[in-house]
């Protein structure tokens, strides 16, 4: 899937787009990459001199990617929104800099009712840097 592929089921747009490709996407399960550029515009104010991607982008960039298989599934997101509804066990492993590859996984864990959670991973080769469940919640 491609940037563009991307932009017509997700509602972000940069600089809050967090997906650069997705590699591969089932009805469960998601796979996709951010490439952390040095002129990132949150490297300016996170820790200058010292940049490390702020680690709500990755569990961000998690929930987009799982977001994108239910939309996926539902053919585009037509007049949905999608909104964060919960957080959970979320962890920290690895800081990510610029130049770094952000690999996503994620896999949709349950549904009910336009509420869905996902768990997903983000990796730096073969490095865990971020893991977190989330709740999405699509609405009109």
């Amino acid at each position: 899937m491609t940037l563009e592929q991307i932009k017509e089921l997700l509602p972000h747009r940069e600089p809050f787009l967090f997906v650069d490709q997705v590699t591969k996407i089932d009805k469960n399960t998601v796979e996709a990459f951010r490439d952390i550029q040095p002129d990132e515009y949150f490297f300016a104010g996170h820790f200058p001199g010292f940049p490390v991607l702020p680690g709500v982008l990755m569990v961000e960039a998690i929930a987009q990617v799982g977001i994108l298989i239910v939309l996926n599934r539902l053919g585009g997101r037509g007049s949905k929104k999608t909104l964060f509804a919960r957080i959970d066990q979320a962890r920290f492993k690895r800081q990510v800099n610029p130049g770094d590859r952000l690999l996503l996984r994620a896999e949709v864990v349950g549904s009910k009712a336009g509420v869905y959670k996902i768990r997903g991973t983000a990796r730096v080769g073969e490095e865990l840097a971020c893991e977190a469940t989330v709740v999405g919640a699509l609405r009109d």
